[in-house]
């Protein structure tokens, strides 16, 4: 039977995480995986809530150890907990601290005292390190709902090997240096799950347990990591960083993901930062599959294996650690069988008027603006108003003591009149999500909001 190692660390005294700015060796990690596989119920889906990395990585190998199935969706939202639920009813909550939902729970310290199962010896005092068969089913990871309901992703203990293998050799992580791993995502959604606890697992690297959302927090765990250090990490969280005027402790490698990186702001990250910056492409149904420095070039380079087609207008990627054809939403231009550009999301290409743009395209020339902080464009779904079906983009902006009429003649001079939002909402702050990511059902509550006050201030 095709199998991976649990970890690659070959030494009981190897580092695999970093909590409290302590370290935690192979042995623990083992030793802490066993006693939680030991604690856990019978159930087959367990849904993985531990906030803290490293007890988020011990869950997930507990999981595997036992053949059980992580669930990882991406919000604890009523509605979400409900769809869960009826997908697989016998789910039970692993969690730090006993968490609000309707769900059996496992609360961490019921289960594996910190520290108390600190093991000297050696992985093969405790049973050597444990091998899983490539073929089990190790997640279930669902879509951040950014363009509609969830939807359940079955992932591979193999499939997320490979994936994870072939990032950290083209992150050069595997030239022995042992990177520690800082990272602003959570866990629990794929571009987390795959480069900030898988990779570091598969790679011989550490995982910092904290999740730093905030600059001074980010600074305080960078500070806190040995090096070489990678920051894992989105375009949202860098602008903030960077625009901190914090004294940010250097990384020595930055990665990004999530939303494509600005070249202004890549430059700018190169240059403060003095690390090279680069970004990977991918998706909850394929995992990644592409990468590229952006200060040097607009093209994604596949990993080994993948390869893209097109059938009837669709690219599809396949090959490599992509267990089956899947099909990719957005828009492909490939150079060779290695290379592409992308062009932005399928579901954010807007046509007004028999004119097209992106959203991405537009999000771009608004946060180009001076003065605006943060904002997006969104297209509510048509209205028949007077009999005609108009269609109307809003944009949501953040953008202190600046006017939607200044803003306005700004964009103007950037976009098409027919693409100019109306109206310009002007808000303190997004509602965006731990990666940075503002799904749909947010931005139409948004817009629901505001139709409520314009009405209420109409009468």
């Amino acid at each position: 039977m095709n199998t991976f190692p649990l970890v690659t660390h070959s030494r009981a005294e190897d580092i695999v995480a970093w909590r409290h700015d302590k370290p935690i060796m192979v042995a623990q990690f083992l030793a802490d995986v066993r006693l939680l596989a030991a604690a856990l119920p019978s159930s087959r889906h367990i849904l993985n809530a531990c906030a803290d990395r490293y007890r988020f990585a011990v869950g997930t190998a507990a999981a595997l150890l036992t053949g059980k199935i992580s669930l990882l969706p991406p919000t604890l939202n009523p509605e979400m907990v409900r769809q869960v639920k009826d997908f697989a009813p016998d789910v039970f909550c692993l969690a730090d601290q006993p968490q609000p939902i309707e769900m059996p729970q496992v609360v961490w310290n019921d289960a594996v005292q910190d520290s108390a199962s600190a093991t000297a010896g050696s992985p093969s005092d405790a049973g050597g390190i444990p091998r899983i068969p490539a073929s089990r089913i190790a997640a279930i990871v669902f879509t951040s709902g950014s363009t509609g309901s969830p939807v359940p992703h079955h992932k591979s203990w193999g499939g997320l090997v490979r994936s994870v293998r072939a990032e950290a050799d083209r992150l050069g992580l595997l030239d022995g240096r042992r990177h520690s791993i800082v990272a602003t995502v959570a866990p629990q959604h794929m571009y987390g799950f795959e480069s900030s606890v898988l990779i570091a697992l598969q790679s011989g690297a550490a995982i910092t347990a904290s999740h730093p959302f905030y600059p001074a927090d980010i600074c305080s765990a960078l500070a806190g990591s040995t090096r070489p250090r990678m920051l894992v990490t989105t375009p949202v969280h860098l602008k903030a960083l960077l625009a901190s005027g914090l004294d940010i402790p250097l990384p020595d490698l930055v990665l990004s993901a999530t939303a494509p990186m600005p070249p202004q702001l890549a430059l700018a990250c190169e240059a403060r930062l003095r690390a090279p910056l680069l970004e990977i492409y991918g998706s909850t149904e394929t995992g990644q599959v592409a990468s590229r420095r952006t200060v040097e070039t607009a093209e994604w380079a596949l990993y080994p294996g993948v390869t893209l087609g097109v059938v009837e207008g669709t690219t599809w990627a396949s090959g490599g650690h992509v267990e089956q054809a899947t099909a990719l939403a957005d828009e492909i231009e490939s150079l060779t069988t290695e290379r592409f550009l992308l062009h932005g999301r399928t579901a954010d290409l807007v046509n007004i008027a028999g004119k097209r743009s992106s959203l991405g395209y537009l999000n771009h020339q608004l946060h180009a603006v001076p003065g605006v902080v943060d904002g997006a464009f969104f297209m509510p779904d048509d209205k028949e108003i007077g009999g005609t079906s108009v269609t109307r983009l809003m944009a949501f902006v953040v953008a202190p003591g600046m006017k939607a009429a200044t803003l306005l003649a700004a964009l103007r001079e950037r976009v098409d009149s027919i693409f100019l939002p109306r109206p310009i909402v002007m808000l303190d702050s997004l509602p965006r999500n731990s990666t940075g990511k503002l799904p749909r059902d947010a931005l139409d509550a948004l817009a629901r909001e505001h139709q409520r006050r314009a009405g209420a201030h109409a009468q």
